[in-house]
């Protein structure tokens, strides 16, 4: 799972970069998932250095759910004038237009591409109290309780989705999806056992490093 940044598409409003010195004001970056997740800590891990890079303040605004689409469709409608950035997940792109047949914007041509900010990588993460602690256990377990065990998500079409479906099918298992406005609200559920596993993008880590109720599967 990358973590990217666009901005809305400049070819609807031909010359707008050569009217002003750019960035001439604050520029926005908006996060399509809630506080506490990948792309809103990649984003705010950014603010810094582009202040100091473009002299200019750099503010984070989080615009979650619907798959990730409000906060594409806020920077799709936005001004293409370079002020609204968008920090996103690839799915929003490779996923979404197959799973929302009527998305409010097309990413492919509302949106254009400004960079590659991190590579995001998931991993397994269930309660310290799960009965199993390797993968095969895990299955096992999963495999004696069909339907019986669930797991959460950022949302329907999220990478961590799309890793649990994978393994599902797979592993010939089955599990009950959740899906949330972003990982940061799963996670929350899980270390509050409404939640028996979920992959993770990065958010459990510090509960993990510290020990508190939640660890990887191996």
């Amino acid at each position: 799972m990358d973590g990217l940044l666009w901005q809305r598409c400049p070819l609807r409003c031909p010359g707008w970069h050569s009217a002003n010195a750019w960035p001439s004001k604050p520029i926005k970056i908006i996060v399509n998932f809630p506080p506490g997740g990948a792309a809103d800590q990649i984003a705010r891990s950014l603010t810094q250095p582009l202040q100091e890079a473009l002299g200019q303040p750099v503010v984070v605004e989080n615009k979650s759910g619907a798959g990730s689409n409000i906060g594409g469709e806020a920077v799709a409608k936005a001004p293409p004038d370079g002020y609204t950035l968008l920090m996103s997940s690839g799915g929003m792109v490779s996923v979404n237009p197959h799973i929302y047949p009527k998305m409010p914007f097309d990413p492919t041509k509302d949106l254009v591409p400004v960079a590659t900010a991190a590579r995001v990588l998931v991993f397994l993460v269930t309660l310290t109290s799960f009965p199993a602690k390797d993968a095969t256990g895990f299955l096992a377990h999963i495999r004696a309780k069909p339907g019986k065990l669930s797991f959460g998500s950022p949302g329907n079409g999220s990478s961590p989705h799309l890793a649990a479906e994978m393994m599902k099918s797979q592993a010939k298992v089955f599990a009950i999806h959740v899906p949330y406005r972003g990982a940061a609200p799963a996670l929350n559920d899980l270390l509050a056992g409404q939640l028996e596993f979920l992959f993770d993008p990065g958010v459990a880590i510090p509960h993990i490093k510290a020990g508190q109720r939640c660890s990887p599967v191996d």
